[in-house]
């Protein structure tokens, strides 16, 4: 699709987007008022005192929602990404500005249709991957002569402004990361090191020699872990835990056999039908009767084969598809190619931006019929593409559209491509005028079906609905507060689920769904409270707030997964090395009831010990020459303690090419300096509205 095409699309989009965005603002009103908050509902935030506008972010938001919906990327995570990326738009816009990083008039020409050109998807020629440079300068300058502001607008917001900032961002990163040197001394020696090697013996007792259940951990102990290791246990961003119980509304067996009873009522007259688009039209169905053929690697239905080989005029079914009952019929079987090529001259109609009329089908038809006995006298089909066609996507190209499967196109054009042979011409209408068509390419023929699907979702009855609403608004009214809501679980037997880590602009739950309504309530709630029910999917959930997580230092009650196990091997570490007493490693294994073992060719940049595993400590410890031929003081590594003696320190060739190693080894830190923007964030002021407004 072509950069036009493109931006028409996008900004369709925006007008929805904007409409969207000025009712998601009346409605959160009232909700950022209730707290005592900004009723500013158009600063999304502000990064060092530079604000993000809502709008403009919105209009952005949807740009994306466009470009990621085929790839099923959700509006809500695309929230966050771009939330990032706007941040880090702002900081290093900071930055280049700082140091008079700037583009230049030349420059910008590279910038637009060079290597890295923003319009470089559009205008390069599928077959040969050539980019038409020449194609997009001439778009480019055809856009501007139209005097259409909003297009030229749309252009540089999109494309232009965005391709210039990608250029001041790699020059601020290549001016940071040219900053980088290695010292030659620095570089010998890592390659010296890389070539070291040690031998050493060693008795070791596991930590899992100790039963777990002797070891006590009290919450004084991990306090006082965190108190030595503040640093590592730091929270960025205040987070909530949950409890949660839930309440199934999932259609019952008498449910899913009702849907199934109301397909077989009607499997008969679909079968007999001679018109399944009237029928399905009359009786309703959950998949849209497609009225065209399609290959068996485009159909994408649980069962085609059993479905395929019941034959043309019959049916199969019911069958489960996803939470549907289906019956298929096979209307009609059909050789055609699995791909097709074609060019056309589109005489619009309407046009598809707006709906606005073109001009009328006679004049349409009159104008295609002219132009298709012109080409056939002999008359040039791209000079008639380009003086006429109303596809902006495709005239450029002299109306060409490459290999195409079946079903992407409207079904009249899609028809002509599959049922005519290669070289055909004709006019065909569709919905947008009229086609001045030649078929250019096909591939090798297979068998097409085309299918009619009954299909009816598989509905929970008011029944099954009202008994789970109803448990769960009982459940709610007699838990008022968190020792109520556990102790009401256990009377009718429900399990209270966790869920941890939720933040405020976060929109799924774990465990329970999307549901950015209840994260709301989270945050705009104290601990202990409990919610109301609140429906997502085919389930009630009803919740209680059972801990905060503050920014600062980690509580112990959230660190205590990752903690408790440190500190229990620390104290079954002090048990063991009472074990490993002696003068020897002969002496302590006799003592420790243990075997002296070896391990060779430890490498010091290496800490993977052979029989061990991952063990820095006794990787380095491998490396005194102190204990060459001594007994080491016990070591509590990872996996247990043990005490080694070093037998034996060399070296081995390595083979590197001392100049590769020392470019290779910049690399790796140079590499490390993409990560500006974390270091840019850490010292910047950042004010995040997104929870207040989304």
């Amino acid at each position: 699709m072509s950069i036009i095409q493109n931006i028409r699309e996008r900004g369709a989009w925006i007008i929805f987007g904007i409409i969207a965005l000025a009712l998601i603002a009346f409605i959160l009103q009232d909700g950022v008022g209730r707290k005592g908050g900004s009723t500013d509902t158009t600063t999304l935030g502000k990064v060092n005192g530079e604000v993000i506008n809502k709008l403009e972010f919105e209009e952005k938001l949807e740009a994306q929602v466009q470009n990621y919906a085929s790839q099923g990327v959700k509006r809500e995570q695309l929230i966050g990404y771009l939330w990032s990326q706007e941040v880090d738009r702002l900081l290093f816009k900071s930055e280049e500005k700082k140091l008079g990083i700037t583009v230049g008039t030349k420059e910008l020409s590279d910038v637009l249709f060079g290597n890295e050109s923003p319009f470089k998807q559009e205008f390069t020629d599928k077959t040969t991957g050539e980019f038409k440079v020449n194609d997009a300068k001439q778009a480019i300058a055809q856009i501007k002569k139209s005097k259409n502001k909003d297009q030229v607008k749309q252009i540089e917001k999109f494309y232009i402004e965005p391709a210039i900032e990608n250029r001041l961002r790699s020059k601020y990163q290549a001016l940071v990361v040219k900053g980088v040197q290695l010292p030659k001394w620095l570089a010998d020696k890592q390659l010296a090191e890389t070539s070291n090697v040690a031998n050493i013996s060693y008795v070791g007792l596991p930590y899992s020699s100790i039963s777990d259940s002797t070891i006590k951990v009290t919450n004084d102990d991990i306090a006082a872990y965190l108190n030595e290791n503040a640093a590592a246990f730091q929270i960025v961003e205040t987070s909530k835990n949950i409890g949660y119980v839930g309440f199934s509304a999932a259609p019952s067996s008498v449910d899913s056999a009702g849907a199934r009873d109301v397909l077989l009522s009607l499997k008969e007259e679909f079968k007999n039908t001679s018109d399944p688009a009237a029928f399905l039209n009359k009786a309703g169905t959950e998949l849209p009767y497609y009225n065209s053929y399609l290959s068996k690697k485009s159909i994408k239905v649980p069962q085609k084969d059993s479905i395929f080989n019941v034959g043309v005029g019959n049916v199969y079914g019911p069958y489960v598809d996803g939470k549907n009952y289906t019956i298929a019929k096979v209307i009609g079987l059909k050789q055609w190619p699995d791909s097709a090529s074609f060019r056309h001259i589109l005489i619009g109609t309407i046009n598809p931006t707006n709906g606005q009329q073109l001009r009328d089908d006679s004049s349409a038809k009159k104008l295609a019929d002219s132009i298709s006995n012109a080409i056939k006298g002999g008359a040039s089909f791209d000079a008639l593409c380009a003086k006429y066609s109303d596809d902006e996507s495709s005239k450029l190209k002299g109306g060409v559209f490459p290999m195409f499967s079946q079903g992407q196109m409207v079904i009249p054009v899609n028809d002509f491509s599959f049922e005519s042979s290669v070289g055909a011409k004709g006019v065909v209408k569709s919905e947008f005028g009229f086609h001045v068509m030649e078929v250019l390419k096909q591939s090798a023929k297979g068998p097409a079906y085309k299918i009619a699907y009954l299909s009816k979702s598989i509905l929970p009855s008011n029944e099954t609905v009202t008994s789970a609403s109803t448990a769960a608004a009982q459940f709610a009214s007699t838990a008022k507060n968190l020792k109520s809501f556990s102790a009401n679980a256990v009377k009718i037997n429900k399990q209270v689920l966790p869920a941890t880590g939720i933040k405020a602009n976060d929109f799924e739950i774990p465990g329970i769904g999307t549901s950015r309504a209840t994260v709301r309530w989270i945050f705009e709630n104290d601990l202990n409270s409990v919610s109301e029910p609140f429906e997502v999917g085919d389930s009630y959930f009803v919740a209680a707030i059972t801990g905060v997580d503050k920014e600062g230092l980690a509580s112990v009650e959230a660190a205590k997964p990752q903690v408790e196990g440190i500190i229990r091997d620390q104290k079954k570490a002090e048990k063991i090395k009472g074990s490993l007493k002696g003068n020897s490693l002969e002496a302590i294994a006799v003592n420790a009831k243990a075997n002296i073992q070896k391990a060779d060719s430890i490498n010091f940049n290496y800490s993977m010990i052979p029989g061990l595993g991952n063990e820095p400590k006794i990787a380095g410890a491998a490396f005194n020459k102190s204990l060459i031929n001594k007994v080491s003081e016990p070591i509590a590594a990872n996996s247990g303690v043990f005490v080694i003696s070093v037998n034996s320190l060399g070296a081995k060739q390595t083979g590197q090419d001392p100049a590769f190693f020392k470019d290779e080894l910049l690399q790796r830190t140079r590499s490390v300096l993409f990560r500006t923007s974390v270091a840019l964030k850490k010292t910047a002021k950042i004010v995040d509205n997104r929870s207040k407004l989304y």
